[in-house]
């Protein structure tokens, strides 16, 4: 028998793991929830996550990375998560931004860019969703045209993480093929101080240091190295970056899982009611957290099956694999923590325990970055081959 399977991390990811979680333990629950409830960023962990080389683990060595995969990033924003301190710019600006400039920017934008993404000096956002073009890349309406040597970008964006904390937005547009006269999808860099470049907070029911923005763009000039790679191979540069997207936000949803699991599961060895006996010794709570267990556990390999495939270069089984990731993880976020407030009790809304807060970005993982429906749809037709049915 030869080629045995192995399901045990690398023995370097399983440091990076323990280094990251004792570093995010220094933070913790309390310090994200502090700054999200001042409205402001988690700008000393991200700092110091940048200084110890944890948000630059899948840059290239080259541009100051650590040379590994989206595998190792993610298993640094599950680590955080499971500390209590997720961020969706962790998704943003390494994964997506990080990972589409190092595979198709030119040398320029490549200096320019991963340094800082690395080493935390700058950060990215990322906008391709519309207000009336969510799910649908193939009807987005912000367009670039060319005007001598610049690009003039016009259009809007909706529900774009962190822009106020972003010093560029790999903003995601259309071009015309002056060969064929088509519409043709494209990226481009935009520094958020550009002229014509405007951005509207959205008030959100979630506590979250993590900031949604309306973004305005009218008539935004811009250089000719502006364009991200080749304009032929916009949708390939696009679908690049979103394969990364939905590990990175399984991870978050696996690490905020362990870290409700974890609160309730201690609050379970202790609280009594009945006699002596801890509420974790009936079944009525037990058997619902073993079950949460075993799920985040399935989500978890799930997820570091689909790293691994996107890691190994293999585009189209990541595809399926990263979906279905997403999709499992977003499950078990969601049923986790709502047991979790369960065995917490009244507790379980105290704003002591994060739980209540947590519902509802639990609740927003089955929406963002890519809906369930979706990716069910996705796996229906991709995976199944069925119809498509829209």
């Amino acid at each position: 028998m030869t080629g045995a399977m192995t399901f045990t991390e690398p023995a370097e990811r399983t440091e990076l793991r323990a280094a990251v979680s004792a570093f995010a333990s220094e933070y913790g629950q309390g310090y994200y929830r502090a700054r999200a409830k001042e409205g402001a960023y988690l700008t000393d962990l991200w700092k110091a996550a940048g200084e110890l080389g944890y948000l630059g683990v899948n840059i290239p060595e080259e541009y100051g990375g650590g040379g590994g995969g989206i595998g190792d990033l993610a298993a640094v924003l599950e680590e955080l998560s499971a500390a209590g301190c997720p961020t969706l710019m962790m998704v943003v600006s390494p994964a997506i931004c990080g990972t589409v400039l190092s595979r198709f920017g030119t040398p320029e934008q490549r200096q320019r860019w991963l340094p800082g993404l690395a080493d935390a000096s700058s950060i990215m956002a990322f906008a391709i969703t519309e207000p009336d073009a969510g799910s649908n890349a193939h009807r987005l309406t912000t367009t670039a045209r060319k005007d001598g040597d610049e690009w003039v970008l016009n259009g809007r964006k909706t529900f774009i993480s962190g822009v106020d904390v972003a010093d560029a937005v790999l903003v995601v547009g259309r071009i015309e093929d002056e060969r064929t006269g088509r519409l043709s999808a494209a990226l481009f860099v935009v520094p958020t101080d550009t002229p014509g470049f405007d951005k509207q907070q959205i008030e959100m029911d979630l506590l979250s240091p993590d900031h949604q923005f309306q973004l305005f763009m009218d008539d935004v000039r811009l250089p000719a190295d502006a364009l991200v790679g080749d304009p032929d191979a916009g949708l390939l540069q696009l679908f690049a970056g979103l394969n990364p997207e939905r590990i990175m936000a399984a991870s978050m949803s696996t690490g905020t899982a362990r870290n409700a699991l974890a609160q309730a599961v201690d609050y379970a060895k202790e609280r009594t009611v009945w006699r002596d006996t801890p509420i974790g010794a009936h079944q009525g709570l037990s058997h619902p957290l073993a079950q949460m267990k075993i799920e985040t556990e399935q989500a978890r390999i799930m997820t570091q099956f689909a790293a691994l495939r996107y890691d190994s270069g293999d585009d189209a089984g990541a595809g399926e694999a990263a979906n279905m990731a997403k999709y499992a993880a977003a499950e078990a976020c969601v049923r986790t923590v709502d047991q979790a407030v369960q065995t917490l009790g009244g507790n379980g809304l105290a704003s002591e325990y994060g739980l209540g807060a947590a519902l509802t970005s639990a609740r927003l993982s089955r929406i963002a970055p890519v809906s369930r429906e979706m990716i069910l749809n996705y796996v229906a037709q991709q995976s199944l081959g069925l119809p498509k049915s829209y």
